[in-house]
């Protein structure tokens, strides 16, 4: 059975990050020289202008920042699952994450709720990084 979602491009900035899920481990980008906590990856540190970074591993656990539910269908993917939320989640080491949080009905979904990631091995290439209730 193939995977009927859009499956992310794998670019040679996220190719860490996406290595890591692979592995079922979240990580994130670090600056070197401050130490904030960044994502998506990006050259430049929005906080002290360095460009020096290293990936590091997080806990995975976070809160909901924000949510949208799905009412309607956008992408053919995505019919069987409607209505859907994608939220926002903001970890604890600081950065958000665009994902879906799993095992709640999305009229359920509350801002704030504490959320702790999982995994969905969706190829042989790619695994996602989601969210279930911590």
């Amino acid at each position: 059975m193939s995977y009927a979602k859009p499956i992310p491009t794998i670019t040679p900035d996220m190719k860490p990050f996406f290595d890591a899920a692979k592995r079922h481990e979240l990580v994130v980008q670090r600056c070197r020289q401050c130490g904030t906590h960044r994502f998506p990856a990006r050259e430049i540190c929005s906080q002290c202008l360095s460009r020096e970074s290293e990936w590091v591993q997080v806990s995975g656990l976070g809160e909901v920042f924000s949510y949208n539910v799905m009412h309607q269908v956008y992408q053919a993917g995505f019919a069987a699952e409607v209505p859907y939320a994608v939220v926002v989640v903001k970890l604890r080491e600081g950065p958000k994450l665009v994902s879906n949080l799993v095992g709640v009905p999305p009229h359920d979904i509350k801002i704030g709720a504490p959320v702790r990631v999982v995994f969905e091995d969706i190829t042989d290439e790619v695994t996602l990084p989601k969210f279930t209730p911590a």
